[in-house]
């Protein structure tokens, strides 16, 4: 690329009054002039922070990144944006993942930057950055942070947050002392990097490798493993060759890359999650992708990873055994083989020499873990713009269930009744939780895997069906229909149920049934007060007032689409 077609040019290539500002003020930092004679500025994004611990070791990533910009000629550097940590942000982390997005798309934009690479690693911090980037275009490539190592308790592998909500059960049903569980604590996280189960962390790195945005293998590198930095360096010298071809974020993430990663999410047994967020970043690019793509396109794939939550293995073994790349090899035809890749190669390409190293970890087509998995979307009266669940994390005998509703009518009440000898639930009850949707919560959080209640554990009760307008972990499981929409704080049916109201699920013929007539349901609704919890200012005014439904991903409808890169005003 001629050096007069950069964007930093526009800046650090001007004459005069304004050329002197761009340049002189970033001197103090020690920068020489053959800083500004041209070299593609690459912008390194990270979300490192000690209140995001899945990105605590981020600033050295960083270096790394920084040493192949150099290597390739190009100018690096590096910028923060908000940081979003799943385990400590309150009420939840998805309520700001827009805000970090926009924080995002907004200093990309304003900043002379050529090419960007994104470090990112929790939960949010991934998608959040994908969108914003998305809505400005420019030549991006991902670095994912990689998963912890195994966990380690009473000589078993133990694996992060899924094993959170078995020990956390076990407690409740006296299986467990609190001096175990306390011990487990210390064992489950023992390095850095992000869960190693194949939670929405693992899932989203996939995700990013599926979709051609990381280097070939990226995904499940352990964070402490020298090979990330290696890859880390590796990145920060291909984005350098990427600002020359020109290579934008919209020529990767394509129709068929999203329809890609469709399939990867089902072969790896990947979080529900990845649809609010793939949904969100369909949209930034201007992809249309419904709901019901999720079902037609990855609901009949064979699970090929056998990794908690619906399988034995963790992510570092998931990488000894060969990774994404053997999963896109062992899937063929089943993927758009053809798509480019921020490397500059093809999917086929990228993968024609993977070879797996452990059959028990990554099994093949003709083998797989489980013959179909996926995400299936039901629909009916109780979620007429579609409800989700993960068929490999539920138990078979309960995905057709019929049974009579335990409504609980927000996390609060739920928590204060959940355990109540006298809650009138048995093994047959549906249990019900609404308001913890996108504006109800706010922000959806990942409460749709509610605890079973203790009276029932005590019998042995392991699964329920449980059902809510609100997300849950990656790293969980069970019978549990999730992101129900319309949510119940907007006037959906959800909000509408009563206890002892019969419900239908029944998974194979995709359908979610309330046993309530229009007439009655329309009394109800005639009746319905909406009660307005929450006294909002600021960024979460803006996001009640803006947020979309989950079956549009959650974004906020002004986010839509993208502006681009180009910025016509100075700023003196």
């Amino acid at each position: 690329m001629d050096k007069k077609k950069l964007r930093s040019q526009e800046w650090f290539g001007r004459e005069g009054k304004m050329g002197f500002i761009y340049r002189s003020w970033m001197r103090n930092q020690g920068i020489p002039d053959e800083g500004f004679d041209g070299r593609p500025v690459i912008g390194i994004c990270n979300t490192w922070s000690e209140l995001t611990p899945c990105n605590a070791h981020f600033r050295e990533l960083a270096e790394s990144v920084k040493k192949g910009v150099l290597e390739a000629g190009g100018f690096p550097l590096e910028f923060p944006v908000t940081s979003l940590g799943e385990t400590l942000m309150r009420p939840t982390a998805m309520l700001f993942r827009n805000l970090a997005s926009m924080d995002t798309e907004e200093t990309i934009r304003a900043n002379p930057l050529d090419g960007i690479v994104l470090l990112c690693g929790c939960d949010k911090t991934t998608p959040s950055t994908v969108m914003g980037a998305a809505s400005v275009n420019l030549p991006t490539l991902v670095v994912s942070g990689g998963p912890m190592l195994n966990g380690k308790y009473h000589g078993e592998d133990i694996g992060s947050g899924t094993h959170v909500w078995k020990f956390s059960e076990d407690l409740r049903a006296g299986k467990m002392s609190p001096q175990e569980f306390s011990m487990a604590e210390a064992c489950m996280s023992r390095s850095r990097g992000h869960c190693m189960t194949m939670g929405t962390a693992s899932t989203m790195a996939c995700m990013i490798e599926a979709l051609g945005m990381t280097l070939p293998g990226g995904a499940a590198i352990p964070a402490p493993d020298s090979r990330r930095k290696v890859l880390a360096q590796q990145s920060g010298r291909r984005i350098v060759e990427m600002v020359h071809e020109d290579l934008k974020i919209s020529q990767i993430i394509t129709r068929e890359a999203i329809e890609n990663a469709i399939v990867i999410n089902a072969a790896v047994g990947g979080s529900t999650n990845l649809i609010i967020h793939l949904t969100a970043i369909a949209g930034r690019v201007g992809v249309p992708l419904d709901l019901s793509d999720f079902d037609k396109i990855g609901s009949n794939i064979p699970m090929l990873v056998n990794l908690m939550p619906s399988g034995k293995y963790l992510m570092e073994d998931f990488y000894y055994a060969g990774g994404v790349p053997v999963v896109a090899k062992e899937l063929g035809d089943l993927l758009h083989q053809n798509v480019l890749t921020v490397n500059g190669k093809t999917v086929r390409e990228n993968t024609a020499d993977a070879s797996c190293y452990n059959r028990e970890v990554i099994g093949t087509v003709s083998e797989p873990i489980q013959e179909s998995a996926g995400i299936a979307v039901v629909k009916g009266n109780l979620a007429q713009h579609g409800a989700v669940i993960k068929p490999s994390a539920a138990t078979k005998e309960l995905m057709t269930h019929r049974g009579p509703a335990v409504v609980f009518k927000n996390i609060d009440d739920f928590h204060a009744r959940v355990d109540d000898p006298d809650l009138n639930i048995e093994a047959s009850s549906v249990m019900v939780l609404q308001n913890v949707g996108p504006k109800g919560y706010p922000g959806m959080a990942e409460v749709g895997n509610m605890p079973i209640p203790k009276k029932l554990l005590e019998q042995g009760v392991t699964d329920m069906v449980r059902i809510s307008d609100g997300r849950m972990s990656g790293t969980a499981f069970g019978t549990v229909v999730l992101h129900v929409s319309p949510e119940a704080a907007i006037g959906g049916v959800l909000g509408l149920v009563q206890d002892g109201d019969m419900i239908e699920l029944d998974v194979s013929q995709r359908k979610l049934h309330l046993e309530v007539s229009e007439e009655e349901l329309a009394e109800r609704r005639g009746h319905m007060v909406q009660i307005n919890e929450h006294q909002a200012r600021g960024y979460v005014k803006l996001y009640l007032d803006h947020v979309l439904q989950a079956h549009e991903g959650a974004d906020m409808d002004f986010l839509v689409g993208k502006s681009g890169s180009y910025v016509p005003k100075d700023n003196h």
